[in-house]
């Protein structure tokens, strides 16, 4: 059976849904197409709803500082379900010498916090005259390099939250490139952050737009309603199938086809909305020129979600993370109940702790039950947790986080020269240029511009953004 359409999208995720969502709302006449894999949309974003408790197996929010995420929240019908957890009210904390310390949401302000030595608060400075390491550093060698050993734990919280990663193995160039392209430009990335600050602020007072922290964002149903609230706006079967599984792509005459086990999908345009691994394999089936690399790699995270009666002493704020030096069990935890108070039932509070990561896929493989009661000594030694927990259960995504460590540059080069040579063949998801919801969001949007330029004006292309650090 033959089908066609102007564009064909291939993944139900958010970023596939979310570059459907920037094409009807542009060009709301356009055929499109969607196809997943799966029963049902959202990819890695995942709610679990039970016994009155709410947690994520997924990504738990995204920060409220993204034009191109609050189109979608508007486009999807979800500013009045919108939840938010202001940055500059609630505090993150980090675990240091086996207890929480309360962290600010700045490098400034971690600075001036009684969190390291003055040593090496003063070892700071040195960036001001410290050269560009050469070639790819990692996270470790950079924040070394420029600010001394010292800040490595809180370098290592950053990624551990966004990535579960390793900073020895993750690249600086990869992870922050506008970071990267700061150094490179002014020499000093205190320097450069000092005229970026300004620049920043004198563009928002100008637009009237407010300064300050940014918020994270979530939905009272839980991070699945955005995805869900995207794809109920596509009419089933004509515009999103389930259940569809992309086999194979090859270019024809005015296009590609991309065949399925019942179907054979024609289009102008093919989006392939994947995890980057998805993606190279699907592409490995085409005549297109191989990638460097044939897959990344992957760090998978287990979210053990404990109730307790409202009892303990939680400290209030965000959650912790934990640095590899401290050896706990746990990388860390949120403190969910906090930021989103209707997440358990009335009286009690929620904890979500996360295991695994990068540097210890082992423990992935732990029973249930052995998790539960690992992840509840851990976090009694940090907090006051007077009862076992009332509520527990294990969610284990079925998803890696991809890791940009070696050869991810050289990847992301190869996907520009194929969208060079390639006007009507456009890659992005889960780990090409980022991984957060915001990154995801934008590389969607990219991908609808360039193919909203085969009907308009080609658009300019703008520069990478330097990502703020927030604990």
């Amino acid at each position: 059976m033959q089908s066609s359409a102007e564009v064909l999208i291939i993944g139900a995720g958010l970023s596939g849904l979310a570059t459907a969502t920037f094409l009807k709302h542009k060009k709301p006449d356009i055929s499109l197409l969607v196809i997943e894999q799966g029963d049902h949309p959202g990819g890695a974003v995942a709610s679990h709803i039970e016994e009155g408790y709410l947690a994520e197996a997924g990504a738990h929010g995204f920060l409220d500082n993204s034009l191109e995420s609050r189109v979608l929240i508007h486009e999807a019908g979800l500013d009045e379900e919108v939840e938010k957890a202001p940055l500059s009210k609630f505090v993150r904390y980090i675990c240091l010498n086996g207890q929480l310390n309360a962290i600010p949401q700045s490098p400034g302000k971690i600075l001036h916090a009684p969190l390291v030595p003055l040593t090496a608060k003063l070892r700071v400075l040195a960036d001001l005259w410290k050269k560009p390491l050469p070639d790819e550093p990692t996270v470790a060698q950079w924040v070394k390099h420029r600010f001394g050993k010292e800040i490595l734990p809180f370098a290592d919280a950053v990624f551990t939250g966004t990535y579960a990663g390793d900073i020895n193995r993750l690249k600086l160039e990869a992870v922050m490139p506008g970071l990267h392209n700061m150094e490179q430009t002014y020499g000093s990335v205190l320097k450069g952050a000092v005229h970026a600050g300004l620049a920043a602020y004198k563009k928002k007072k100008k637009e009237g737009k407010k300064t300050g922290l940014p918020a994270m964002t979530s939905f009272k149903a839980g991070m699945s309603r955005l995805p869900q609230a995207m794809a109920a706006k596509l009419t089933p079967n004509k515009e999103i199938m389930y259940r569809t599984v992309a086999r194979s792509l090859a270019r024809v005459k005015g296009g590609w086809v991309v065949r399925t086990g019942q179907l054979e999908l024609h289009a102008k345009h093919v989006v392939i909305a994947l995890p980057v691994n998805s993606c190279l394999d699907l592409l490995a089936y085409s005549e297109l020129p191989p990638p460097p690399l044939a897959a990344l790699p992957e760090a998978r995270i287990i979210n053990v979600a404990l109730g307790f009666p409202d009892k303990g002493n939680i400290p209030f704020g965000f959650g912790y993370l934990a640095p590899e030096k401290e050896e706990r069990f746990a990388l860390g935890a949120l403190f969910s109940s906090q930021m989103f108070p209707a997440r358990t039932p009335e009286g009690h509070v929620l904890l979500e702790a996360l295991v695994g990561g990068r540097r210890h896929p082992e423990r992935l493989e732990l029973p249930d039950e052995e998790m539960i009661s690992r992840v509840y000594d851990d976090l009694q030694q940090l907090i006051d947790l007077p009862d076992p927990p009332v509520f527990s259960r294990v969610l284990r995504p079925n998803y890696g986080i991809p890791q940009l460590e070696e050869g991810y540059l050289a990847l992301l080069q190869w996907r520009q020269r194929l969208h060079a040579n390639n006007s009507t063949l456009h890659l992005c998801g889960f780990g090409w240029q980022g991984i957060g919801i915001n990154d995801m969001h934008k590389q969607a949007w990219k991908m609808a511009k360039r193919i909203l330029a085969g009907y308009q004006e080609e658009q300019e292309q703008p520069q990478e953004e330097v990502k703020g650090v927030y604990f």
